[in-house]
């Protein structure tokens, strides 16, 4: 059976959660404790030396790391991962984008607020990322305004890479009420069959 180590507040590691619950991927779940140093481990270090969440290990044993590389993994040969080599390249687009122009700053001031408890050394740092992820909300914004879903009328990884931060993205201090396209977006995730919440 498929085994994932991770933290289900951690949105790259809800990222999988959910994938597996749309795709009913039977699987076990080990909670992973970053701020008790778990991933620090010898053992888990020897399955991923990067020394992060998630991870999964497949049945043979093999380990795969970095979230969107295991969606990806998981989806392939079912509706959320496209075969056209367009459409492939657009979903790996915006996994690029989720990584280098959303996460650093929406998923970064979340971590400083919701896990460290917004201390006063790091109010400027968490202050600093406001800028970059409502270039990250706008851009995604544009976008929904002429598509239901990232890369057209039908749900991808795309939509569940950049959904599992974006919809706890005010738990970093970002205000959705002026993204009316994004907040219709997380509406219909939501109601995507096999849907479940971030627990």
């Amino acid at each position: 059976m498929l085994r994932i180590y991770g933290d289900l507040q951690s949105g790259n590691c809800y990222k999988i959660k959910l994938l597996c619950s749309f795709l009913q991927l039977e699987h076990e779940w080990h909670h992973v404790d970053i701020l008790a140093g778990e991933t620090k481990k010898t053992a888990f270090l020897s399955k991923n030396p990067n020394g992060k969440i998630p991870l999964l290990v497949l049945p043979n044993g093999h380990c795969l790391t970095e979230s969107n590389a295991i969606l990806n993994y998981l989806a392939a040969d079912s509706h959320l991962l496209p075969t056209d080599l367009f459409h492939l390249a657009k979903v790996q687009q915006w996994q690029f984008f989720e990584q280098y122009s959303h996460e650093p700053y929406i998923a970064v001031a979340r971590f400083i607020a919701k896990y460290l408890g917004l201390p006063d050394d790091r109010r400027a740092d968490y202050e600093a990322k406001h800028q970059g992820g409502y270039k990250a909300l706008s851009v995604m914004e544009t976008q929904l305004t002429t598509t239901p879903y990232l890369i057209g009328e039908q749900i991808t990884v795309a939509d569940i890479s950049l959904f599992a931060y974006t919809h706890v993205a005010e738990e970093g201090g970002f205000d959705l009420t002026e993204y009316p396209a994004i907040s219709a977006w997380l509406d219909r995730v939501k109601s995507t069959p096999n849907y479940i919440a971030m627990s």
